[in-house]
This record gives C-alpha cells, structure tokens and sequence, in this order.
C-alpha cells in the first residue's frame, strides 16, 4: 500500500530521539521496578561461609565412612550450633557437633549426618548418637563459601530491570543500594469532545473515557511515574494550554486521539510543526504521531480507538520509556504458536491482533483471537481478555487453522 510507513522506521524515529535520564541512588528495599545503571558486584561471597544444608550433626567424614544398618557408628555429641552461632568448636575423633541448616560448619568437620540418618534423629540429638547410614562423600550436605559467587563478581550487567529475584539477590551479595535510573514523568492525555468520565450519565454522542486508564496503567507498567492524566476537548486552545503547563515537568507526554485525518483533529492542528503525523503499515494504529518538544519530552501521538492506542503504545510508547531508563531489553518475548482457529488479516498491512492463548496441553499452546471481532480497532471490551499480540505479516492474506503465528506476551 502506497504512502505508508514501517513500523521499523517510525520506531527506529523514535528511538533516535531519546536521551536517557539521570540516575540516582537508592536502597534495595525501594528500587523495585527501576533500571540498574552500572554493573552490580557482590560485595560478600554467596554462600559468605561454609554451611550446613541440613538439620543433623556435623562429623569427621572418616569416622562414619563405613556406617550402616548392620555397622552403626556411635559417636559423642560435644557441641550444640544453631543457626547464626559464631562458635568453631573442635571437633576430635569420634565426636560430633549437633548443627542446624544454616549454620557454619565447624573448621574440623568435612560432612553432615542428617537426622534421620541417625537412630534417634532429633529427639535423641545430645548425648551420644548412632549413625547407621554413612554420606554418600566426604562434603556431603555441606554448602562451601562462594559456590554461587564471590566477592567482586558480576552479579548483574546494567540495563537489567529490577524485580523480585534481581533484589533479593543483591541483598544476599551485601548491596545496600542501588545506582539506578529516575522514573520517566510522563502525562497522559486523552482527546475528544465526546469523552465522559466513566459512569456519568451519557447523552447521545458521547462514550466513558477508556484511553487515559489504559495509557496510564501501560505506562507505569513500563517504569514511568504517571504524573498527569487528564482529557481535553478537540478545542485547540485547551490542548494548548495544558501543554504549557506541563512545559519543563515530563519527559513524554502520551495523546491517544486527535492525529487521523478528521476536521477536529485536536493533536495534529495544535502540534503541527513540533510533531510529524504519518500512516504505518499495521493494523490497528495507522495513523502515527512523534515530535520532541523544546524542552526535550517526547511526545507520541496515538490513535484513538482503544485497542488502536494498544497496540500502538506497545509497539512505539512502551520501548521509547524502557529506552529512557537505559534498559537493554526493549521487546517483548515473542513465541511461535500454531493458530487454533483461522481468521482474515489486512491488506499490505502487518496485523497486531489481540490475542488469547490455550495452555490446555502444556506442550503445545496455541494461539486465537481475543473476541470473535478480531483486531477491529473499537472493541475496547476486548482487551479485557488479551494476553498477547499475534503478529501476522503483511503479505500473509489469512491465518489457517494451525498456521504458525509470532505471538508478543503482554502479560
């Protein structure tokens, strides 16, 4: 189709124009969700000592060697270590040191008797003890110093986002806090004369506001702090206003609506010159619009219909924010499903449907659209069952039940 754009080359657009924001530094406890900026080096050895890794006793591997049911082992318990114990006691031949998960293995001890591969187990644990099944090696059971890592290695490269498992690994590597980038601010606007908030009454005409809910939550999804979500009308001198205001305060500022090819397009009358409207070869979100302006906030144009707005965010916003935390990462995982059902794609156009996925048969998922309407821009409703994108490339006619489909995971 003639006159529209990639999507390759309105992304690669965009991207050109971010610059990444500053960084700041701030405790584990509080980065979740941020962007490492530097490489990350344990300052401890994980494990940080040699441990045990089971409730037992602690011995000498060659006293117990030969144990079993028909050659128990009887050995004196001369010590007690809980877990968090700073004592070293010794151990001599034919003793053993009742020690708990966790706790340091005694200097002279090179390997663990569980409990229950004693006669008494824990209820006969002081004293003197039986052991009538020997470990499988000397070393058994026991967790050495820096088996995981040790002190100055890499933990994680920058550009990683900071979740549960990224934190609590730092926590076990001694960091106390963390280099990482600031929050993009973005303002999210919606646009439309029609637009009400949702539950008011509605006359004809008008429809709830869906967009800046949708655009908001995607966002933050995305690391940014939402610090303005608002509408206006297709009058120009509201849109101009609130651009004033937010002047020197965001770093991106999402429109959903106003840049097609209507009389009342209030983004594209108000912008034109600081942003570029265009049309891309997808479905939905042809029509696209990108500026940067004089204080240097991207500002993406989206189309208005909700799944529209979407599938746009997904493909262009959501990358630009990750790009302005200085994360790697900047696409989503995508899989190769077959189709469970077929249905029909767009001319010229590369298709984004909203998508749902059967896990039934966990070795073979499968992939169909979201609601019988497919990927028609308006079915906000729609989204509501989403999981994924099926992407279909634009010279791909239709979609045959079991073809083989690219599918992007949003969720």
């Amino acid at each position: 189709m003639s006159g529209l754009r990639s999507v390759e080359d309105h992304r690669a657009e965009i991207l050109a124009a971010v610059r990444i924001l500053g960084s700041e530094r701030m405790p584990v406890a509080t980065a979740a969700g941020r962007t490492l900026r530097e490489p990350l080096r344990a300052r401890v050895d994980i494990p940080v000592f040699d441990n045990s890794a089971m409730d037992g006793f602690a011995v000498r591997f060659a006293d117990v060697a030969a144990a079993g049911p028909d050659s128990p082992v009887t050995l004196q318990v001369v010590g007690d270590l809980p877990a968090g114990s700073p004592l070293d006691p010794p151990l001599a031949p034919g003793e053993a040191i009742r020690i708990m998960t966790g706790s340091a293995v005694p200097t002279g001890a090179d390997g663990i008797v569980p409990f229950e591969d004693t006669a008494g187990g824990l209820d006969d644990s002081l004293g003197r003890i039986t052991v009538v099944r020997a470990p499988a090696r000397a070393g058994m059971h026991i967790r050495r110093r820096g088996e995981d890592l040790v002190a100055g290695d890499e933990l994680l490269p920058a550009g990683v986002e900071l979740g549960a498992f990224q934190l609590s690994a730092a926590a076990a590597a001694g960091i106390p806090d963390l280099l990482v980038s600031r929050r993009p601010r973005v303002a999210v606007v919606s646009t439309g004369s029609e637009l009400v908030p949702p539950g008011q009454p509605l006359v004809r005409g008008q429809i709830p506001e869906s967009n800046s809910e949708l655009l908001a939550g995607l966002a933050a999804a995305a690391g940014a702090d939402v610090v303005r979500r608002t509408s206006v009308s297709d009058d120009e001198g509201g849109l101009a206003a609130l651009m004033s205001e937010l002047a020197g305060h965001v770093d991106a500022v999402v429109f959903s609506g106003g840049v097609s090819a209507g009389a009342y397009e209030v983004v594209k009358n108000t912008l034109a010159g600081t942003m570029s409207f265009s049309k891309v070869a997808m479905q939905p979100g042809k029509p696209q619009g990108f500026g940067v302006a004089a204080d240097g906030a991207l500002l993406f144009g989206l189309p208005g219909n909700p799944v529209s707005a979407a599938v746009s965010f997904e493909v262009f916003a959501r990358p630009a924010l990750l790009a302005l935390q200085g994360r790697t990462q900047l696409s989503r995982p995508v899989l190769r499903l077959p189709a469970a059902s077929g249905w029909r794609t767009p001319p010229a156009r590369r298709q984004y449907l909203p998508a749902a996925l059967d896990r039934t048969d966990p070795g073979r998922w499968t992939v169909q659209p979201a609601t019988a309407g497919g990927s028609g821009s308006h079915l906000a409703g729609g989204l509501a069952l989403a999981e994924a994108y099926a992407i279909v490339p634009a010279d791909l006619g239709a979609v045959e039940p079991g073809d083989l489909v690219d599918v992007m995971l949003i969720s």
